[in-house]
């Protein structure tokens, strides 16, 4: 199993690439959303509005898949199983993610009174992939 700080599946995670956010919907299927992400103390960090549904789903149910593609190689991936909580700091989370994804200082996108959360993922599983 790899880790997070290997030295490729920090690369991956350190650059912008997009990742897929997989949850548990009420029913039992399954929501995937793109994600901007960062790491923090060993975690995944990401960030959303409340009131949306994978965040809906993750405090129902906090367990959650997250697939980082690399944007130059789709055939290089880690994939992180874990489980959730949410952490301190969302807003301030999401013009940090801002500055990484689109090199802006802010979040343009900001809806009025809408509230970003953050969540850290505990990695469980770790599973890194480069295809030749």
């Amino acid at each position: 199993m790899a880790e997070l700080t290997d030295a490729p599946v920090s690369e991956l995670l350190e650059k912008p690439n997009h990742a897929v956010l997989s949850t548990i919907n009420k029913d039992g299927s399954v929501h995937n959303a793109v994600v901007w992400l960062s790491t923090e103390d060993g975690k995944v960090a990401v960030n959303t509005a409340r009131g949306r549904k994978w965040p809906t789903n993750l405090e129902r149910d906090p367990r959650a898949n997250l697939l980082v593609i690399n944007q130059d190689n789709p055939y290089e991936y880690v994939e992180i199983a874990g489980g959730v909580s949410e952490a301190p700091g969302g807003e301030e989370h999401i013009d940090t993610l801002a500055q990484k994804y689109i090199n802006q200082d802010k979040y343009p996108w900001r809806a009025e009174g809408e509230e970003r959360v953050k969540f850290h993922i505990s990695p469980d599983k770790v599973r890194y992939v480069k295809a030749a």
